[in-house]
């Protein structure tokens, strides 16, 4: 148990001990995705620990799923994040901001514009979704062009520079639990015939093109891809 206190070297930076905060959608934000004070106080008085992990944080409008989410995508959610990594790093804490599209786990009314979700296919998920008037059937949602997979790629890279340019120590990618980058993976959720279905391989595209844009735009020392739920592709 010693070795739990002690410092550990993560990519550029030496955490002060091996413990980390795993992240929890908390629905806190404000309705335009921007962090509260609130968040900065709660995320400051767990700064002891050796890394923060944190909620889980849309990189565009379109890929938000529950209510009061935080974003990491506009001026607005920078100058307010910064806020939460300036009290965590008084502390002495880091933190990386944990970047989830959540694909077909959504509902319009939970989402800036009440925007129909987008997904690898047109499935719907069969389960209801918390929203301001109670649970909610989950909708069809639309199956993604080729372009809005373009501009899905070009939103987490967006993302994970606002991440740095808010303060954030680095980024983690969100790829488990049936949401959007897993959906890709998933043959209840991909019935694809192009280059990003069918094959394990071309489900594969989606992640390993986020992740590469990620790192070109960030580095690698700065980002972490979370475990992809396997149990859920059979």
């Amino acid at each position: 148990m010693a070795d739990l206190f002690s410092s550990v070297r993560l990519g550029a930076y030496t955490l002060k001990n091996r413990l980390a905060m795993a992240p929890m959608t908390r629905s806190r934000a404000n309705p335009d995705g921007s962090p509260t004070p609130l968040m900065a106080e709660y995320y400051a008085q767990r700064a002891s620990l050796g890394l923060i992990f944190t909620e889980a944080t849309q990189p565009s409008d379109i890929g938000q799923g529950a209510i009061n989410t935080p974003g990491i995508y506009t001026d607005a959610h920078i100058e307010n994040w910064k806020r939460v990594t300036s009290a965590v790093h008084a502390e002495g804490g880091r933190l990386f901001i944990q970047i989830m599209h959540s694909g077909r786990m959504s509902h319009p009314d939970n989402v800036i514009g009440n925007l129909q979700a987008i997904a690898p296919s047109a499935i719907a998920p069969r389960l209801q979704f918390h929203t301001a008037d109670g649970p909610k059937d989950v909708p069809t949602p639309r199956e993604m062009s080729l372009v809005e997979i373009r501009q899905t790629v070009a939103d987490f890279r967006h993302a994970a520079r606002c991440a740095i340019d808010a303060g954030a120590d680095g980024v983690e990618i969100h790829g488990a639990n049936g949401y959007l980058i897993q959906q890709f993976f998933a043959p209840n959720a991909n019935a694809r015939t192009d280059a990003y279905g069918g094959s394990i391989e071309n489900r594969a595209r989606l992640a390993i093109e986020v992740v590469s844009a990620v790192v070109a735009e960030i580095g690698a020392e700065r980002n972490r891809l979370s475990h992809f739920s396997w149990r859920t592709l059979g």
